[in-house]
């Protein structure tokens, strides 16, 4: 029997060349099944977070960053503009739950034709407690506490410690989420010298989700002065907003733009308002 060289190197070299070819035909598939099975899970986490952190009594620890541009302010047509840093601190309980909403305002207040005032604003704290196992409606009830921490108290805050009741109602269905958001302070001390405090806030929403974390939806915020003369007491706005729900390396965030008109406000008050947001979320596992 004879040999042949060049045989025996093609059938020694074949097998190593297409076992190869074939695995890598083999996996390929596979690796794109996988892709598309993470993407799917991924915009199933991000339409499932977004309703989340739309309810506001959710368990569910988020830092959002707000940043309002109040246009239209004053005799000059002004701008007020403000950075909040709104922390959200969930504290499960087996019968109730513990929600803590605080809200830190940066601000940058218009004087006169050019100039400004900025800093820290005053401090305002929720504090709701809402049952563990609740029906379809979810609500909540608690404190309210307004802190006098403005770096400037003249320009930037009320001089006032102020108490009142704050609640919260929340309902969803399907793509439809709604609720509301309200408390209601007075001052109790402070500076003898400043005017007393009465003052209501609200925000209402309607969102609908459209899933991976795409949300339309409203949410405008009503401020009331009370001790304000009658017709200047109140600042109504209506407007839209749009939201997505995406990730940041590992960490989820919520990105939110929205658009309020303020059909009802003080003379001096803004003629409305550009909203933008970036909420870290960490949802508790």
């Amino acid at each position: 029997m004879k040999f042949s060289v060049s045989r025996i190197v093609r059938t020694c070299a074949l097998p190593l060349l297409v076992g190869p070819v074939i695995g890598l035909l083999g996996t390929t598939p596979l690796s794109a099944q996988e892709a598309d099975s993470a993407k799917a899970a991924q915009a199933a986490e991000a339409a499932e977070l977004a309703k989340q952190i739309q309810n506001p009594l959710a368990s569910v620890v988020t830092l959002p960053f707000q940043v309002n541009f109040n246009e239209g302010v004053g005799e000059f047509d002004r701008r007020v503009a403000n950075l909040n840093f709104q922390p959200v601190i969930p504290f499960p309980g087996e019968k109730w739950n513990l929600i803590s909403r605080s809200i830190i305002p940066y601000l940058s207040v218009p004087i006169g034709e050019t100039g400004a005032q900025t800093g820290f604003g005053d401090l305002t704290t929720t504090l709701f407690a809402s049952p563990a196992k609740p029906g379809a409606v979810i609500w909540g009830v608690g404190p309210a506490l307004v802190l006098p921490t403005a770096s400037n108290p003249e320009t930037l805050g009320s001089g006032k410690l102020s108490l009142g009741p704050s609640a919260v109602l929340f309902w969803g269905s399907g793509n439809w989420t709604l609720g509301a958001v309200a408390w209601q302070v007075w001052s109790v001390a402070g500076d003898g010298d400043r005017e007393a405090v009465s003052s209501l806030t609200a925000q209402w929403f309607i969102n609908y989700n459209f899933g991976k974390g795409w949300v339309l939806g409203t949410a405008p915020i009503i401020g009331c002065d009370w001790k304000a003369e009658s017709g200047e007491q109140c600042t109504i706005p209506l407007g839209l907003q749009v939201s997505k729900v995406l990730r940041f390396g590992s960490r989820p965030v919520n990105l939110l733009l929205g658009y309020y008109d303020n059909v009802q406000h003080p003379v001096s008050g803004a003629d409305y308002q550009i909203r933008l947001q970036l909420n870290l979320l960490y949802p508790q596992n």
